[in-house]
């Protein structure tokens, strides 16, 4: 992955890691030993944390990981403008790995939702608060299920493909109608955005560039027959060529302004996504972003939206939403990335994203680690050391199931496959259980931090 981006956004950060949220606690302090007061500190400093030490280590990582995901999108923009100029194998095969690439800082930052902060109630203009529609940029980023049959063609065989009410399709999809879409811009995709107020009427964010890019997952041929495979959608080069007479859409030849405008709409929803990364990430950025500032000033109430957070993803989200409808409904369609195959990564970073809130940890793109007050560091200067051991060791736990997930999906079992009936589920019913135990540590965090939170399992409906 190349950094070209990474100096304009990290300089910033200079201003935000001198704010330290760990300071000298002075006397004794030596190789993790605690000094008068403190607690063992990283790398043998001894630190005496506070709460809005905490409170401003979780900013900066939050700061940290927007830029990132910034930075990553910046990138596959540029990439994806390289593939569609010249759509070779070998570039289709890069596009498809920045896009993988560009998933792995945003997944950690979905720890940061569900707390009244700029991924959820970011209006137009900049400014914090719900929008006409009640929500922020989130659904605009990183909305699913897709129904999919809004952008590009499908197969019939996908009955899951369009939008939650019939009543709500578009006349054939924005690709193909030249007559009511002309043009293929910004304002053509933001305009379509949930059409009819149906939520699977997507036409912007991560999942619309990534059906763009694999196209449908239909197992073990491209009309969707035979038995669920660990494959992936199957798009062909073709459907994005520049060469006369050879634009494809799927098996089927078509005119050569279709491939155009797949090109068309595939960097522009790259330049969408960075538009609404840019506009989260300022109101991170210290000193300057008007969130930031409220935040590190916010005190219990704070503390509190990060262990909401925490609890809210890790429980109704995560838990519920992503991995237990797309179990027991045995659904492809209700798989996080189910284009690419890449739910697995999902999974294991969304849990990151828990475990980085906690541990207060973050290892940025270029390698570079962020670090400082934690959670953990703050429980044990309370005097609650066996609560903070055990919510550390079940996040532990959780991740320790997230990563089964992913080694069988990077050795041919992608969670697709775990999750069909008649096949035994108990790694995905692990992370169940694991992410449900955790939910149930933070809860008892939060009575012995004292801070008031929202219910965290009213997320979802589901039973878990």
């Amino acid at each position: 992955m190349k950094f070209s981006s990474f100096s304009k956004i990290s300089a910033a950060l200079i201003v935000a890691f001198s704010l330290t949220a760990c300071v000298e606690d002075g006397d004794d302090g030596t190789s993790g030993v605690a000094g008068a007061d403190g607690v063992a500190g990283k790398s043998g400093v001894s630190t005496f944390v506070t709460r809005d030490d905490v409170i401003k280590t979780n900013a900066n990582i939050a700061y940290a990981a927007y830029s990132d995901a910034l930075i990553s999108a910046t990138d596959l923009k540029v990439v994806l403008e390289s593939f569609v100029a010249t759509p070779t194998p070998a570039n289709f095969a890069l596009a498809k790995q920045a896009w993988l690439d560009s998933r792995e800082p945003y997944g950690q930052t979905e720890v940061y939702r569900f707390r009244q902060g700029p991924i959820d109630e970011l209006k137009a203009d900049g400014t914090l608060g719900k929008d006409d529609a009640g929500e922020g940029p989130e659904g605009l980023i990183n909305a699913w299920p897709l129904g999919e049959a809004i952008i590009d063609y499908v197969e019939p065989v996908d009955g899951l493909s369009g939008p939650e009410s019939p009543a709500n399709a578009i006349t054939d999809n924005i690709i193909a109608n030249t007559s009511a879409y002309p043009t293929i811009n910004a304002a053509t995709l933001e305009n379509l955005f949930e059409y009819g107020e149906d939520g699977r009427n997507v036409t912007t964010g991560y999942h619309a560039i990534e059906f763009l890019l694999w196209g449908q997952d239909l197992n073990k041929d491209l009309t969707g027959a035979g038995e669920r495979d660990n494959s992936a959608g199957q798009r062909p080069v073709t459907d994005y060529s520049n060469t006369v007479n050879a634009c494809t859409s799927g098996t089927v030849a078509t005119t050569d302004n279709i491939c155009v405008r797949r090109g068309q709409y595939l960097v522009t929803t790259a330049e969408l996504l960075i538009k609404e990364l840019k506009a989260v990430t300022a109101q991170w950025e210290p000193v300057s972003g008007a969130h930031y500032k409220n935040f590190v000033a916010g005190g219990d109430v704070s503390l509190a939206k990060i262990l909401e957070g925490m609890g809210r993803l890790s429980f109704g989200e995560l838990a519920g939403e992503r991995i237990n409808i797309a179990l027991i409904e045995n659904s492809q369609e209700d798989e996080h990335s189910c284009f690419s195959d890449n739910t697995h990564r999902d999974i294991f970073l969304n849990a990151k994203g828990v475990q980085n809130s906690f541990n207060a940890k973050y290892v940025r793109i270029d390698g570079e680690v962020i670090e400082g007050a934690s959670i953990y560091d703050l429980l044990v200067v309370e005097e609650q050391h066996e609560l903070a051991n055990k919510l550390r060791g079940a996040l532990e736990a959780t991740m320790a199931a997230a990563a089964v997930i992913d080694t069988k999906a990077k050795t041919g079992m992608p969670f697709d496959m775990l999750i069909q009936e008649g096949i035994t589920q108990p790694n995905i019913k692990a992370i169940i259980d694991a992410l449900v135990a955790q939910t149930d540590d933070i809860e008892a965090v939060i009575e012995a931090l004292g801070v008031t939170t929202n219910d965290l399992r009213d997320d979802t409906d589901q039973d878990i």
